[in-house]
């Protein structure tokens, strides 16, 4: 037998909940605001009781550290960030799911938490949607783990002159593993997500995939992902347009179908990713900003507010247009430089191949059309030789590789 707590607070309003639990069973429970009573409810069950807002928060804080459920076939863990799209993900799955959904870090000093996928009230949104379809949700709070995860190495990133991707670290590796992890806690076969992305069969191997909406492709956020870890996870969007993943969720009624898009890099709730690393501790040490050569053109406030292809903010006149090249965080300078300079043909890449390829599509930006490439094998990851010149890739952005639509390796880019 053990007791938990769980309370919740919110515009000077409190609420507690007070648990005594036996093995998976509610045996008492202190518990105002719900719709009916847990006594005698699983853990699974109580967590589809409804209620008041701050009851049911304080109930799922009680739940979410000591939840676990025995193993059912076909129960299904779906992953919900109170969006449309994992709404209808749901919805698609069916009357055996169970959502869950991590809520994460957000800068204190960001102006728009509302819009991240992690946030208090997006956690509301998702419990509201399972609740509505009489199905069981899960809260983890993993602030903290999260912090540490993704967000301190963001900054470290930028410290040393990188261009990092958290969404990378974030969705090829930490949520997925948490994800995963309470799958199994919750006695689910399997984990369901919202992410626009497929999964192929290639040489008798499971490979992640491009979706079919490329406007609305997720595959490059989801690279990082160990492919044996898809026998587990399924992406039921992975065929849909998402105005069809919208029109879904109006027909349904689900009050999410009108939800706006969540943000990218959603720690940052809005803010600007520069004033947020001198809260972190970045120093805004004054330096310069000098050619190719290094003559000095002009001064900056710190070499980590420039990211490689940056045009605007250098402060500096030259008579015709130049980009940030690099940042030397030794001497705390920025290179400067035409735009011809930003070109590569050769990139380093630490990261792994999932199956052997002499030759793929390598995509190396979100934002940037896949350019085909060589592929050479390393020790520690694979070397790129472009077809065709590719501008403006940073050190610490995400390097994927593409055969036929599938993800055949990934890895973070080194050097160019």
């Amino acid at each position: 037998m053990i007791e938990v707590i769980g309370d919740a607070s919110r515009d000077g309003d409190w609420a507690l909940v007070r648990l005594s639990v036996d093995g998976d069973r509610v045996v008492a429970a202190d518990a105002p605001g719900l719709e009916r009573p847990l006594e005698g409810l699983t853990l699974l069950e109580a967590a589809a009781v409804p209620g008041e807002t701050l009851a049911a928060d304080a109930l799922a804080n009680a739940l979410g550290p000591i939840f676990r459920a025995a193993p059912s076939p076909g129960r299904v863990a779906v992953a919900m960030s109170g969006g449309v799209d994992s709404a209808v993900a749901l919805l698609r799955v069916g009357p055996n799911a169970i959502g869950v959904t991590l809520r994460l870090w957000l800068d204190p000093d960001g102006p728009d938490a509302e819009r991240a996928c992690c946030s208090p009230e997006a956690v509301i949104a998702a419990r509201e949607t399972c609740h509505a379809l009489g199905l069981p949700h899960v809260t983890l709070d993993l602030r903290e783990e999260f912090r540490r995860a993704v967000v301190a190495p963001f900054v470290r990133s930028f410290g040393r002159g990188e261009t990092p991707n958290p969404c990378i670290r974030c969705n090829g590796a930490f949520r997925f593993a948490e994800l995963l992890a309470f799958a199994r806690r919750a006695g689910a076969d399997r984990l369901v997500t919202g992410h626009y992305a497929r999964i192929v069969r290639r040489d008798g191997r499971l490979l992640l995939a491009r979706a079919a909406d490329e406007a609305k492709d997720q595959s490059y956020m989801l690279a990082g992902l160990d492919p044996r870890l898809l026998e587990r996870i399924d992406f039921p969007l992975g065929e849909t347009s998402k105005d069809e993943t919208r029109a879904e969720a109006a027909a349904a009624g689900l009050a999410a179908a009108t939800r706006a898009e969540s943000q990218e890099a959603c720690f940052l709730a809005g803010g600007d990713y520069r004033a947020f690393l001198e809260r972190q501790g970045l120093a805004a040490a004054g330096g310069a900003v000098v050619d190719e050569h290094g003559t000095e053109l002009g001064q900056h406030a710190g070499f980590w507010r420039f990211t490689v292809g940056q045009r605007r903010g250098l402060g500096i006149a030259t008579g015709e247009p130049v980009y940030a090249l690099r940042s030397d965080p030794a001497t705390n300078t920025v290179v400067v430089g035409p735009r011809e300079s930003l070109a590569c043909r050769s990139v380093t890449v630490r990261g792994r191949l999932f199956i052997e390829v002499d030759r793929a599509e390598a995509k190396l930006r979100y934002r940037s059309p896949a350019v085909p490439a060589r592929v050479e094998a390393t020790s520690t990851g694979f070397r790129l030789e472009l077809d065709s010149p590719a501008y403006a890739v940073a050190p610490g952005q995400a390097a994927v590789l593409y055969d036929g639509g599938a993800v055949v390796g990934s890895g973070l880019i080194e050097a160019t």
